[in-house]
């Protein structure tokens, strides 16, 4: 599963890099291969897409084999933009082709709705930043090592969560310098228009 700012091994070479997938628009493929998630229920042409900051998303069934059929919903409450201090200080190996780069954080409640237990770095595998300039980052990945952010502790994403369970997190992503947060986006597969929740800068 895909690990946020937790350390994964690397299978070359011995620095610390940051790797973000950054200005890319197909998200549909999530971690798999295969869509992460998909709502449960149709898919309706009135369906509501857009949410507030702390409102929660419709429930989501699991597409992961190990918790298939599970329901559960992501609640984004709050997103904030870090400072080129931050990256300077969070341990990240930079690279260069990247070209500058700013942390971008962003609070979730998952919560367990039904069904098998799930892990929380399952929840959140298809939460997306997407920047004024229409960029589209997911969250921060980690080789050879752990980043530090201010204000912004590493999340358990291994925690087992069981029916009615909820876990709050913080999630680093990165985007281009000069960027700003313009949604929190819930990616749902090739054939759905993700659900979004707008940042106001």
């Amino acid at each position: 599963m895909r690990t946020s700012t937790r350390a994964i091994p690397a299978a070359v070479g011995a620095l610390a890099l940051a790797l973000a997938l950054t200005g890319c628009n197909d998200f549909g493929s999530g971690k798999n291969g295969g869509s992460g998630s998909h709502t449960s229920g149709s898919d309706a042409s009135d369906e509501k897409k857009t949410y507030r900051l702390g409102e929660e998303s419709p429930e989501q069934e699991s597409d992961m084999v190990k918790s298939s059929g599970a329901t559960y919903t992501v609640t984004p409450t709050k997103v904030e933009t870090g400072t080129k201090a931050d990256m300077d200080n969070s341990g990240l190996k930079k690279d260069k082709k990247d070209g500058p780069q700013i942390p971008v954080y962003v609070w979730t409640t998952l919560t367990h709705k039904s069904g098998k237990t799930m892990d929380a770095g399952d929840m959140d595998d298809d939460l997306v930043i997407r920047t004024d300039a229409g960029t589209r980052t997911r969250a921060l990945l980690v080789l050879m090592g752990e980043a530090t952010w201010p204000n912004c502790p590493a999340p358990d994403l291994e925690k087992k969560l069981s029916e009615g369970q909820s876990e709050k997190i913080c999630t680093a992503f990165l985007v281009p310098e000069g960027q700003k947060p313009a949604a929190v986006e819930l990616t749902r597969g090739f054939y759905k228009e993700p659900l979004e929740w707008p940042v106001k800068n």
